[in-house]
């Protein structure tokens, strides 16, 4: 998360940045952003929580230990900017404090709760008249064990006069021993460390998603320098050096092929479910798996600057921008909190004192209001299903870059698509090789490609690369007396003939009905002349992506109301492609402003609207976007910088996934948040009239509640493309 400062953005700032191992639940990122944010010369707070990291603006007057200090105040260990690697891993039980001091706990509470049974009840209700049996002991062993959890932070916080969940359940605990209600002080002790655990666990999956990340890229890489192939650390391979990758390793650094070939698994970057075949000039990502084949690369870049890292750092950062749920979420407990906290006191003091009624009983109602005013499941149900989305979505391929943008995703009804590269591949292919003199249409392919690959046009590039393709092994003729006729084709000798290949402008004999068929089918028309006479015609179209089609329908069944294709291409080829596409909305001929109007005229007419480009050209009409999705961002640092979500590969198939997985999001967000808040009054309700008991309250209103809220939460980890 971040917050905002007290200070001038015009100030001379800087930014410290702090590894906060112990900061693990939403309630401790607020104590560590209320801490700093009260220091003076404070910018701005962000948080990561899966990452356990703490980035700082401020004034350059403030020092480092200074910020450190306060989040030590705040009762916590600032460490430094990079962690090891065992801070992303779970410690075991028997180091980890709190969980030792839960397991004790509930140890003790299970041995009171059984030596009780066969105990007679001790008549004593407060601790200064004497405790009886071994039950009371065990009981009060266990609010202790499970206790140390809060009685600490408990403290600090009265210190600052804040009412935390710590302070609370200190407050709770205590209050249960002074009246001898052992078994409730054993029970919010150990079911309220419990529910802390769970919170714990719910954050934990989403760290071990980056763990696993993390741990792709080999730690070693095989080059060779000067000749000699050597083994070095991957953090020590730099720009420009040759990698040698030998079948089953994983690829170190991000690279391009300059030898070999072979089938690449690269699922962990892409989410492509089949490995790639990587050939000369090829990319080649960090953490990706060789197959068969033997590599040689360039590294492109070091290891710390990869894509697998680039994007590891986007997820930890995706917690900075929270979801307008979370937003309202904690605006709803600051309030909560002390409204609940004072009808506590009031229920405690005012029937005693007035009424005259048994102080005892009320004092038991007040702790219950205690115990009930802690918003932990409340404040947890926003952000362990946001966490678990967007790390779901990481290992398919789909990197979101926050909350926001995936329960904005989770309302879009309307979205934009670009035609050339996103629903199309991009590139020109032969469709049609036609004969008008009986020569055989491969004599006519080896003439136009004989001319064109001296052209270096797109349209040529295309015929010369499909000859090559359909080559028997005689080789393409011979050109002399190469002219380039600008704006219409080529034009050369070959064998002593003159041969013209470009529009159907420079024949008049041109057959104009059947070049405007192909045209009217989105293909570009190539004629191929001897002298004055067309021989031939070549036709050529931008191939619709695979799995496009079906993308388009599922996107239909999903409810979508509106689906527009935008392109600069001309209207015939437009059409041709929606006609192919089942898109009934589309616009041609657009320069890239005209692509923001449409998307802003589609905004306008319904709602919350989503586009979807290279992320490059189609960079302001993905910004015009209520959320701009950028495909093929794997090989695209513009595309992984600028879009608020970004499809790894080029895959539009992809796309179902990610609308199914943001409105499942949306709807377990707001199962979450409506069940925390309804359980939570539900139990207010029943205070006053004594129809809620304290065990009651910790059971469903905090344990029950997080693990319900925790456990809804953590299936969108699970979450595949069903």
């Amino acid at each position: 998360m971040t917050i905002s400062s007290r200070t001038s953005q015009g100030a001379a700032t800087t930014v410290s940045r702090f590894a906060v191992a112990d900061m693990e639940c939403a309630g401790c990122v607020a104590k560590v952003e209320e801490a700093i944010a009260r220091v003076d010369g404070i910018s701005t707070v962000t948080t990561s929580l899966v990452a356990r990291r703490v980035a700082v603006q401020h004034h350059k007057s403030v020092t480092r230990q200074t910020i450190g200090a306060a989040i030590s105040a705040a009762g916590f260990t600032p460490g430094e900017t990079e962690p090891t690697s065992s801070y992303w891993t779970s410690s075991s039980w028997w180091r980890s404090r709190d969980r030792l001091c839960t397991l004790v706990s509930g140890i003790f509470f299970a041995a009171g709760l059984a030596a009780a049974a066969y105990e007679p009840a001790n008549p004593a209700r407060f601790i200064w008249e004497g405790i009886a049996g071994w039950s009371a002991w065990l009981l009060l062993l266990a609010a202790v064990a499970g206790g140390l959890n809060f009685f600490g932070k408990g403290l600090l916080a009265l210190q600052r006069l804040s009412l935390d969940m710590n302070f609370l359940m200190t407050v709770a605990i205590l209050g249960a021993v002074i009246i001898g209600e052992y078994a409730e002080a054993a029970a919010i002790a150990f079911l309220f460390s419990t529910a802390e655990r769970l919170e714990e666990f719910a954050v934990d999956r989403a760290r071990h998603s980056l763990k696993a990340l993390m741990d792709l890229a080999p730690d070693t890489a095989t080059v060779r320098r000067d000749g000699r192939e050597l083994e070095v650390a991957a953090a020590d391979v730099v720009a420009g050096d040759l990698i040698l990758v030998r079948p089953g390793s994983r690829i170190p650094v991000d690279a391009k092929v300059v030898e070999g070939g072979s089938h690449v698994d690269q699922a962990a970057i892409t989410g492509e479910s089949m490995p790639v075949y990587k050939q000369f000039g090829t990319k080649l990502f960090a953490g990706c798996i060789n197959g068969e084949g033997y590599l040689e690369a360039l590294a492109e870049r070091k290891a710390s600057d990869s894509t697998l890292n680039r994007i590891i750092h986007m997820v930890e950062q995706a917690e900075e921008h929270r979801a307008p749920s979370e937003h309202f979420v904690r605006r709803f407990a600051r309030i909560y909190t002390p409204v609940i906290t004072a009808i506590a006191g009031f229920v405690v003091l005012v029937p005693p004192l007035l009424f005259g009624a048994d102080f005892l009983d009320w004092f038991v109602r007040g702790l219950t209001l205690l115990v009930i005013a802690c918003p932990c499941a409340l404040v947890i149900s926003t952000p362990v299903a946001v966490i678990s989305a967007i790390t779901s979505a990481a290992r398919h391929g789909v990197l979101l870059k926050g909350g926001n943008h995936l329960e904005v995703l989770g309302q879009v009804r309307a979205i934009a698509f670009d035609k050339t590269g996103t629903l199309t591949e991009g590139r020109l292919q032969v469709t049609d090789v036609l004969s008008f003199d009986g020569q055989l249409p491969a004599r006519i392919l080896e003439l136009a490609a004989a001319l064109e690959q001296r052209a270096h046009h797109p349209v040529g590039q295309a015929i010369v690369d499909h000859a090559a393709r359909q080559s028997d092994g005689t080789g393409i003729p011979t050109v002399v007396d190469f002219v380039t006729l600008p704006g219409l084709g080529v034009r050369g000798r070959i064998a002593g003939d003159v041969y013209t290949v470009g529009r159907s402008d420079l024949f008049a004999a041109a057959d104009r009905e059947l070049v405007a068929l192909h045209e009217s089918r989105g293909r570009t028309t190539v004629l191929v002349g001897r002298g004055k006479e067309p021989i031939g015609l070549i036709a050529l179209a931008d191939t619709v992506r695979p799995g496009a089609r079906e993308a388009i329908a599922s996107l239909r069944q999903q409810g979508f109301s509106h689906i527009m294709m935008l392109t600069g291409d001309h209207e015939a080829t437009a059409g041709a492609i929606a006609g192919q596409l089942g898109i009934d909305d589309w616009r041609s001929g657009l320069l890239p402003n005209e692509k923001v109007s449409a998307v802003v005229e589609l905004r306008h007419r319904h709602g919350a609207v989503a586009m979807v480009g290279d992320g490059v050209n189609d960079a302001p009409a993905l910004a015009a976007a209520d959320v701009g999705i950028a495909m093929g961002a794997a090989g695209s640092d513009a595309a992984l910088e600028t879009a608020d979500v970004a499809l790894m590969a080029d895959d539009v198939g992809k796309l179902p996934y990610l609308f199914r997985l943001s409105r499942r999001s949306r709807r377990v967000i707001r199962q979450n948040v409506s069940l925390s808040i309804v359980v939570k009054l539900a139990l207010v309700a029943g205070v006053v009239p004594g129809a809620v008991s304290l065990i009651v309250a910790v059971l469903l209103g905090d344990v029950g509640t997080s693990l319900l809220v925790t456990g809804n939460a953590t299936r969108l980890a699970a979450a595949g493309r069903d």
